[in-house]
């Protein structure tokens, strides 16, 4: 197999028309390859600097999750840091847990964030939004977002072999003169997210009312109770959290 390294995207463009394949951080690939045959070609972005970029608004698809730090929103921060074991995010990638994963625990906080995909095709680079990035499985080049007011996520134990652990993430946002808070939760393997406006000053109890009218308001009761729980946190929590 031979693994080519493109350092600008007209290059990566090139080994896309050539048929290489994408493998991210090769954590989920590998295995697959060894049982099923190595591809003729493969394609890292670890040296595209396109996909390497870790700002406040903004992360690459080829970044390592290791390395995510408080230059991106305490949401993803912390989403990033439960990923799998330290081994595991020393080599795993955005974008092969994104795209890649059936898991995907970076899924809700991107979703919170009201993050844009940006997506690289043989032809272009454009932006989307995530659910036709996973519907699709677009090459992602990295994630794009307007930097909330507070953002928290919290990511219950789990058994190992038992079923993934219930996923909350939250952000509130500006939205002209009120707030918007964004909810998603991932619940098995089903996410979903929805979101409620409010004016500063509003009542914790009124927004909790609220967001329980929701699609996050349809999960079965300990979920909802895990719900309130961190948006209660959140709220109270000071800006720039």
């Amino acid at each position: 197999m031979l693994l080519r390294l493109p350092v600008s995207v007209s290059e990566a463009q090139e080994c896309l028309t050539e048929g290489a394949v994408p493998i991210g951080g090769a954590t989920l690939v590998w295995a697959g390859w060894q049982q099923d045959g190595f591809p003729d070609q493969a394609m890292s972005l670890r040296r595209l600097p396109e996909a390497n970029v870790i700002e406040r608004e903004a992360l690459g698809a080829a970044v390592v999750l290791r390395e995510i730090d408080d230059r991106v929103p305490e949401v993803l921060r912390r989403a990033a840091a439960t990923v799998g074991t330290g081994a595991v995010r020393r080599t795993a990638t955005v974008g092969g847990n994104l795209v890649g994963s059936t898991l995907r625990c970076l899924l809700p906080a991107a979703l919170v964030l009201n993050a844009r995909a940006v997506v690289l095709d043989a032809d272009r680079v454009h932006e989307t939004d995530l659910a036709e990035v996973l519907a699709k499985r677009h090459l992602l080049l990295g994630l794009r977002w307007r930097e909330p007011i507070v953002s928290g996520y919290r990511k219950l134990s789990g058994e190992a072999g038992g079923p993934p652990p219930l996923i909350v993430a939250a952000a509130v946002h500006a939205d002209g003169g009120r707030h918007l808070l964004r909810v998603a939760v991932r619940d098995g393997y089903e996410v979903l997210s929805d979101s409620i406006g409010y004016d500063a000053g509003t009542d914790t109890e009124q927004i909790l009312n609220g967001l329980q009218g929701t699609t996050v308001g349809t999960l079965h009761a300990a979920g909802w109770a895990e719900v309130r729980h961190h948006v209660t946190e959140l709220l109270a929590a000071p800006a720039g959290h």
